[in-house]
């Protein structure tokens, strides 16, 4: 599997399996499953009595039982049954002879010593059956009947009858009941050492040949009894006829190659546990995991073979001590795969949950569909942290461990409450990718709290970081306390091109500028075309498709759509017609009878654009269709970039700016890093279009390093260290200002604060920030005794902290947010949701909001009386609106933002009533894709509210409130869609076309048939359906198991009841 490292040492499956087997049944008693009836020529005939040698020469016999485990496959045990009942037999009659004696014996001694060896004479033939069976005396648990018998199920920890094939079953039933009759029929009283059943008796003869002076003691046994015996077969031919006879009836199956290949994932995990504890260099099958981790990979990625470097990633010293790492490789180069197996190993081997962190919700929800189908081939959760999705804290699950895939806020959210409730030892991993975004904004902010939460208050959580485009690593070393490891393999070349006016040139690090001349571009352009396409797009374009594909990044939005038109004015539609008529009804559909223009003309000739002003289903189906090569071209925004995976042939850079900003190298590594992906493409090229102005910034672009990553702690003040600092004292992480200074040392801003901040010292900082937060009234101080100073005092979080943090709020909002909230209470407006919604609608929105202020005038007079009202409630008279429509000047100051805030919450309002994004974005003009955006914003806020309103007893009253209009946010769609929609990458068009078909449940999805569900949806792969049913699977197991944890926690015995008031349930 792994090139260049040691082969995988395996034994054959049936070889290994064997072995085991006997190992078992030497530990403890095996369990073998009932004799399966095979066919045979001789099946019918009656079985005749075993000669005294052990073969058989019986063909019937031998085609019924020899390949299988069960009685007559020992043959040296039932000539042990033969030996000890023959001389039972001569016991008897010796007792007989010696009749006359019986005065002189002592009878109550005798008695006794008889019990002893009644005991060594059954632990004797117990010993020889291989410790089959632990057969109990008692005669009321001594058999089951055959009902009881069938009406069971194999289960591991029944008792051994449930176990036992139903031939020897039924022979025990049978002596059972000889036992009886031959009781009843008997006239003379039993005697106090006579046992209950039939093979008690033998037992109990069998004893006196052990001890000959003591056989005088069995001339209590009753004469008809012993003429029984001796008329009766022997007891193995008894076991052989009532096996034959009854091999015949039909018996439950049990698959033992199900149950071998249970055996072998069950043992491979334990060797897996035990050698990852040693630290072993040779760590089992498959890296520490079974070899059906291996079979996995082939059916679901079609991966035969590791690469030469993730062998050697996996196998590093540093990850057996299991310390930190950091490792970085060009893209594509297969840096999740070594993630991914970490992440198994730890599930797997070392039973504990991880936390895998994502940059965007459609990244989240595109690995849960990929690792779902392992969750339920080997056992463990996937659970999904993405937008309103996610359970603060999660379950605690006994049994099974949980994968916990989150964006960053949901991951910083998630951190939180398993530190709150001292869970976060559980967390036995925690994988980030992309790792260079720490550099980026807010959200760089907030990763950097999750790492250093976790570095500071769980010393056994490994922490595993990857990324493409890392320069300063030192840095991330300090921070991280991790082993660094870098390789420059990419499994298909890429080269880089840039082309200025119509020469072509290639990157070359060798070369004194960085760039080596390699061709002029040949293409004839007529005057006509050489105004349309100044920069040669079209020749560029034409060399790869449609045989190939290609993306084209461009710098705005509008610019991928015009791109895109004036590409398709020059190609011919000759390639895939009927897939690209059935992609527009898809998309018409998904619109619900409305159809973007440009798209309608565009996809004719194998061409579409992808950005944000795309809806999320018309986003998904591109994909689809270009990973399926019905599109060959995409014109996208600097985005495509860091999402989904999208190969291409070639990409082209339309321009060196994103947006009005110049490219970063970063972001140029990331958008050519899509060229020559691999399984795809067996070579890959990028070219840069530059214009004659931009040369020299090329040159610097092409040769110039990686950008650092710094900590954005500091500059975003309020989403970074106040927030930071307001969560250490409420999870008591730190209670005074020395501990948060030392907690601040330890991230990433404390290791580069002289680079950041050479005016201040750490301290101050940190220092300046408790300042605001107690003066926001976030935090108090605590006074234990009066002379102490305030710099040694403890900190201690007030009731709106707590729901500040708690509740993920900026801490540039929360009093608004109190404020609007404590408002609301005095006149909340129930009788339409727009006043909730208003609550609900997100303050960070309103900044870049511009009402048209018609449009705004013609929503406020169509809402009726009561909810114009909510308008004056928040603050937005109807004067004001009507002068704003109709271009008076306004006298009276109204807040922007309330004004902003209420119009977008008009919009949401038409989005609940219609659930139409087309119909909306046209009343409302603004495109689908912000009007979308809006409502994903919006749910995410409104739970973000629920959670700050449940830390504040005065808003008990939104908790009911604001629970339900969180779940119409998230799916807004009819309410029988939603269960459909829970699964991870169903989206809207998808639920659809899956209820319309009769998959109307959770439940019938998870029990599709895959096969089935590609003949009945159209356009649906059978990986997609895979996914889709193995995700369904996932989901519907979670909530399985978390109402059976719920009824376990609920029947707990409480440990701090004394014992006095426990009573023993009946």
């Amino acid at each position: 599997m792994e090139g260049g490292g040691p082969a995988v040492r395996r034994r054959s499956r049936s070889a290994c399996a064997r072995e085991r087997s006997r190992d078992r049944s030497r530990s403890r008693g095996a369990c073998f499953p009932p004799a399966r009836k095979r066919p045979s020529s001789g099946a019918g005939e009656e079985p005749q009595p075993a000669p005294a040698s052990p073969e058989y020469n019986n063909d019937s016999e031998e085609d019924m039982f020899g390949d299988y485990d069960s009685f007559s496959g020992n043959d040296s045990l039932l000539a042990q049954f033969d030996n000890m009942e023959q001389e039972c037999i001569q016991s008897i009659d010796l007792t007989s002879c010696t009749k006359n004696m019986e005065e002189k014996a002592t009878v109550e001694p005798a008695f006794g010593y008889l019990q002893l060896q009644n005991a060594r004479s059954k632990e004797l033939i117990f010993s020889a059956a291989g410790n089959i069976i632990g057969f109990k005396t008692e005669e009321e648990s001594h058999l089951r009947t055959t009902s009881e018998q069938d009406n069971r199920t194999l289960e591991p920890g029944d008792c051994f009858l449930d176990d036992l094939p139903s031939s020897q079953l039924l022979y025990f039933e049978e002596m059972n009941n000889t036992s009886v009759d031959s009781r009843k029929s008997s006239g003379t009283k039993e005697s106090a050492n006579d046992m209950n059943s039939c093979l008690d008796k033998m037992l109990n003869q069998s004893s006196c040949h052990h001890n000959a002076e003591h056989t005088k003691i069995n001339n209590e046994l009753s004469p008809s009894t012993t003429s029984k015996m001796s008329k009766r077969k022997s007891l193995k031919d008894h076991l052989k006829n009532t096996m034959t006879g009854n091999a015949k009836a039909q018996t439950p199956q049990v698959s033992r190659t199900k149950q071998l290949k249970e055996a072998v994932l069950s043992e491979e995990i334990c060797v897996a546990k035990k050698t990852i504890e040693t630290s072993s260099v040779d760590i089992g099958p498959f890296y520490g995991l079974p070899s059906k981790v291996r079979d996995l990979l082939i059916q679901f990625r079609g991966i035969e073979k590791l690469y030469e470097w993730q062998h050697t990633c996996l196998t590093l010293e540093s990850l057996q001590q299991r310390k930190n790492l950091i490792y970085s490789l060009p893209t594509s180069g297969g840096k999740t795969l070594v993630a991914e197996i970490l992440i198994l190993q730890e599930l797997l081997c070392r039973q504990k949950d991880v936390l895998m962190v994502l940059p965007y919700v459609a990244i989240v929800q595109e690995k849960v569909w990929a690792l779902s189908s392992f969750g339920i081939e080997l056992g463990f959760l996937v659970e999904e942290y993405a937008g309103s999705k996610g359970r603060f804290p999660p379950i605690k699950r006994r049994m099974k461990k949980s994968l916990y895939i989150a964006t960053i806020e949901k991951g910083h959210s998630l951190v939180n409450s398993l530190i709150e409730t001292g869970r976060v030892g559980d967390l036995g991993l925690v994988v980030v990718d992309e790792l260079h975004m720490l550099g980026e904004g807010s959200r760089g902010a907030t990763l950097e709290m999750i790492l250093a939460k976790i570095l500071y208050t769980s010393k056994t959580t490994q922490i595993i970081g990857m990324s493409a485009t890392l320069n300063n690593v030192g840095d991330l070393q300090q921070f991280l306390q991790a082993e660094y490891y870098a390789n420059n393999f990419r499994p298909v070349e890429l080269k880089e091109y840039v082309k200025i006016q119509d020469s072509i040139y290639e990157v070359d690090d060798k070369a004194e500028n960085g760039l080596t001349f390699s061709r002029l571009l040949n293409f004839k352009y007529s005057s006509n075309l050489q105004k349309m396409d100044p920069d040669h797009l079209i020749a560029l374009v034409t060399e790869v498709i449609p045989n190939y594909s290609c993306l084209v990044f461009c710098s705005t939005k509008k610019n991928c759509e015009n791109v895109a038109e004036m590409i398709c004015k020059y190609l011919n539609k000759n390639h895939r017609e009927k897939e690209k008529q059935d992609l527009i009804k898809d998309l018409k559909n998904i619109g619900k009878g409305s159809l973007c223009p440009v798209l309608k003309r565009t996809i004719a000739f194998g061409i579409a654009y992808h950005h944000s002003g795309l809806t999320s289903d018309e986003r998904k189906r591109i994909e689809e269709a270009y990973s399926a090569g019905v599109l060959c071209l995409l014109t996208c925004t600097s985005t495509l970039a860091a999402g989904v995976n999208l190969p291409a042939r070639r990409v082209i850079l339309r321009a060196p700016y994103v947006a009005t900003e110049f490219l970063k190298k970063n972001q140029y590594k990331q958008m050519i890093g899509r060229a020559g992906r691999a399984g795809i493409d067996s070579a890959g090229e990028s070219i840069l279009i530059v214009q004659e102005k931009d040369k020299h910034l090329i040159q610097n672009l092409v040769n110039s390093p990686l950008e650092n990553c710094y900590s954005n702690l500091f500059l975003e003040f309020t989403k970074g260290i106040q927030s930071l600092l307001l969560s250490l004292v409420g999870l008591k992480i730190a209670r005074n200002p020395e501990e948060i200074y030392h907690f601040m040392c330890g991230t990433l801003f404390g290791v580069q604060q002289q680079f950041l901040s050479k005016e201040k010292s750490l301290s101050d900082i940190t220092r300046e920030a408790l300042g605001c937060l107690i003066e926001k009234g976030l935090l108090k101080r605590k006074m234990t005794c009066e002379k102490e100073e305030k710099s040694q005092s403890n900190l201690e979080i007030t009731q709106l902290g707590q729901a500040t943090y708690k509740g993920s709020i900026d801490l540039a909002y929360c009093d608004a947010l109190y404020r609007d909230l404590k408002k609301g209470l005095e006149g909340l407006v129930l009788e339409s949701c727009l006043h909730l919604l208003y609550l609900t609608t997100p303050y960070d929105m309103t900044d870049h909001c511009r009402p048209d202020w018609m449009i705004y005038f013609r929503q406020f007079s169509q809402l009726n009386s009561v909810e114009q009202k909510v308008a004056a409630i928040v603050g937005v008279p109807e004067s004001f609106i009507t002068k704003k429509a109709s271009g008076q000047a306004i006298k009276k100051d109204v807040d922007n933002g309330v004004v902003n805030r209420l119009y977008l919450s008009f919009v949401l309002y038409a989005l609940l009533k219609e659930t139409n994004i087309w119909n909306v974005s046209e009343k409302f003009n603004m495109s689908r894709g912000y009007v979308q955006n809006l409502l994903n914003s919006a749910a995410s806020f409104s739970s973000c509210v629920l959670h700050f309103s449940e830390e504040l007893e005065e808003f008990w009253v939104y908790k009911a409130l604001l629970t339900e209009l969180t779940k119409r946010l998230t799916y807004c769609v009819k309410a029988e869609l939603i269960p459909l929609m829970e699964v991870a990458g169903v989206l809207e068009s998808r639920a659809k076309q899956l209820y319309d078909s009769g998959y109307k449940t959770l439940a019938h999805l998870a029990n599709a048939d895959p096969e089935t569900l590609v003949k009945m949806i159209e356009h649906l792969s059978r990986r997609q359906a895979r996914q889709i049913v193995s995700s369904a699977k996932m989901l519907l197991r979670e909530k399985a198991e978390a109402l059976q944890e719920e009824v376990e926690e609920l029947l707990k015995v409480p440990t701090d009841t004394s014992e006095g008031l426990l009573t023993t349930l009946p």
